[in-house]
């Protein structure tokens, strides 16, 4: 995902796991627990593409179920 400031693109970029129709974000991990950071960094990556929903997808646990968090930007 390119970033833009005022305008101009700038070559640090992120990247992003997966990006549903252009409107949710999906971070893939296989961590013990998923952490502030992890949050933080899927919060980021939504404010910078204006998208409202997105998911944490943890694959380190013995049921999907545990391993899901939703994050929706601006509420």
């Amino acid at each position: 995902m390119p970033v833009f400031y005022d305008n101009q693109k700038l070559d640090a970029g992120y990247r992003l796991d997966l990006l549903l129709d252009n409107k949710v974000i999906v971070e893939l991990k296989a961590v013990e627990k998923i952490s502030p950071v992890h949050t933080a960094q899927l919060l980021s990556y939504l404010k910078l593409s204006k998208c409202k929903l997105g998911f944490i997808l943890n694959f380190n646990v013995v049921h999907m179920r545990d391993g899901i968090k939703r994050i929706v930007n601006g509420l």
